[in-house]
C-alpha cells in the first residue's frame, strides 16, 4: 500500500509471473500509482481529503482513477470528551481574512485537518459543543454529496469510488464514520444515505433531481414525490412523477431551480425527496436543508421546537425500535441524533448499530430506527436530541 514492492520482487511480478500467469490483467505497481493518476488529460492521485464546496463532488472530473477520497469526520461532545482534556476543548476559530483556522495543540496532535468557514454558516458557535453538534451537520452532508456526486456520473465519469477512511485506529479527528470507540457520528449516515442502492438525490450544481438504480434490476412504475417545506413546516408540492428507473443505471427527473429559488432565498428550505414503490412502500427518502440567498442556513436558527414524539419498544432480544412521529402542524424535527445509554453510568453504549441516525422527520409523517445491542445489563435508556428538540430520555418498553 503507497510504496512500491522492491525492485526484484516487482520485476518478477510484472514482466515474467503475471503475463505467464494471465496477460489480461493491467498491473497497478501500488495504490495510488501514477499510472492510474497521471494522464494527458491531468493529474488527480489520491484525495483530497479535507472539506469541500458540495458543487466539487458533482461538477469536478478526476483523471482517470482516483484511489482514494476523503473528507472531515470529527466527533460529537459526547466523543470529544473521551480523549481531548478539559483544558483543551478549545473551539477552533476560523479567520476569514487568512482562511485559516486558530486551532489547539491537542487537537492537531489528533490530526484535526479544519472545517473552515463551514460551521459559521450554521451560525456562529458558542462552544465546543455547540460547534460539534455544528460539525455532524457538514459531516452528513460532505459524505452524502460525496457519494451522490460520483453516482449520478456512474458509468459516463466513474465505474466507483473509494473511500478513505471508515476509521481510525487510534483517537484522531479526520475522516472516520466512527471513532476509535466504535462510536458513530454523522459521516456513516449521509454515506449510508448517498450510497443507498435505489435512492433520489439533488445536484446543488443545476438544481435538478434525479434517481440512481444500483441494483440489477428494472423498477417498473417508480413514483418520485418532490416536496419544499418552509421553517414552519408548511409544504409546497413541486410535483409527482411515475417512471421506470433501469438497472444499474440513473435517470434525470426533473429540473427545479425556480422553485428552489423562490422558497430557499429568504430564509433556506427543506426539500423534501421520495420514491415509493406500485405498493406505496417507500424505496428511498432524503432531506436536504438549503440555504438563503447568502449561502448561509438563516432559517434554521429561527425554527420553532419540535413537536417529535417518540417510543421505543424492544422487538426482539438485543433489538430496539425506536419510532418518531412528528406532528401535522409542526415544524420539520430536524437532524435527530438517537442514542443508547446505559442506565447506570448514563453514558452510551458502545459498540450499538443504527438502522439509521441524525434523522429528520417531516411534519405528519413518522420514522422508526432500529437500536441492535449487546447490553449486558438490564431497562437500558434511549437518548434523542435535534436540532429543535432539547435531550430527552424514553423508557425501552417490553
Amino acid at each position: 500500500n503507497e510504496i512500491t514492492q522492491p525492485d526484484d520482487i516487482l520485476a518478477a511480478v510484472r514482466d515474467v509471473i503475471l503475463p505467464k500467469l494471465d496477460n489480461t490483467r493491467w498491473f497497478v505497481d501500488f495504490s495510488n500509482s501514477l499510472d492510474m493518476g497521471k494522464t494527458d488529460k491531468g493529474v488527480n492521485g489520491d484525495g483530497p481529503y479535507n472539506i469541500q464546496p458540495i458543487s466539487v463532488f458533482w461538477a469536478k472530473k478526476t483523471y482517470p482513477f482516483n484511489s482514494e477520497v476523503g473528507s472531515v469526520g470529527i466527533n460529537d461532545y459526547e466523543g470529544l470528551k473521551r480523549f481531548i482534556p478539559e483544558k483543551n476543548m478549545v473551539m477552533p476559530e476560523y479567520n476569514p481574512a487568512t482562511k485559516r483556522e486558530r486551532i489547539d495543540s491537542v487537537w492537531r496532535y489528533h490530526t484535526y485537518i479544519g472545517y473552515e468557514n463551514y460551521i459559521d454558516k450554521y451560525g456562529k458557535p458558542k462552544d465546543v459543543k455547540d460547534f460539534a453538534e455544528k460539525a455532524q451537520l457538514v459531516n452528513y452532508d460532505q459524505y452524502r454529496a460525496l457519494m451522490e456526486g460520483f453516482s449520478s456520473h456512474m458509468w459516463d465519469w466513474y465505474t466507483g469510488t473509494i473511500i478513505w477512511k471508515t476509521q481510525n485506529p487510534w483517537s484522531a479527528m479526520r475522516g472516520q464514520m466512527y471513532d476509535y470507540y466504535l462510536d458513530p457520528n454523522a459521516c456513516l449516515y449521509g454515506l449510508h444515505s448517498g450510497s443507498a442502492p435505489v435512492h433520489i438525490m439533488f445536484n446543488p450544481t443545476d438544481s435538478t433531481v434525479s434517481a440512481v438504480n444500483n441494483t440489477f434490476v428494472e423498477l417498473k412504475h417508480i413514483t418520485a414525490t418532490i416536496k419544499l417545506y418552509d421553517m414552519l413546516g408548511v409544504a409546497t408540492p413541486v410535483t409527482t412523477l411515475i417512471k421506470d428507473i433501469p438497472q444499474s443505471g440513473i435517470i434525470s427527473l426533473l429540473d427545479i431551480k425556480k422553485e428552489v429559488a423562490a422558497a430557499a432565498t429568504a430564509k433556506g428550505a427543506f426539500l423534501a425527496l421520495k420514491l415509493t414503490d406500485a405498493n406505496k412502500k417507500i424505496i428511498s427518502d432524503n432531506i436536504y436543508w438549503l440555504a438563503d440567498k447568502a449561502g448561509e442556513y438563516s432559517g434554521l436558527n429561527e425554527i420553532a421546537a419540535s413537536k417529535l414524539t417518540v417510543t421505543a419498544k424492544q422487538i426482539a432480544k438485543g433489538k430496539i425500535a425506536v419510532t418518531l412521529t412528528n406532528s401535522k402542524q409542526a415544524p420539520v424535527a430536524f437532524f435527530n441524533r438517537i442514542s443508547l445509554l446505559n442506565p447506570q453510568t448514563k453514558e452510551r453504549v458502545l459498540p450499538v448499530f443504527y438502522s439509521d441516525n441524525y434523522v429528520s422527520v417531516l411534519p405528519g409523517e413518522q420514522k422508526t430506527v432500529v437500536i441492535d445491542h449487546n447490553l449486558l445489563v438490564s431497562n437500558p435508556k434511549v437518548s434523542i436530541r435535534g436540532w429543535n428538540l432539547t435531550e430527552r430520555l424514553v423508557e425501552v418498553k417490553k
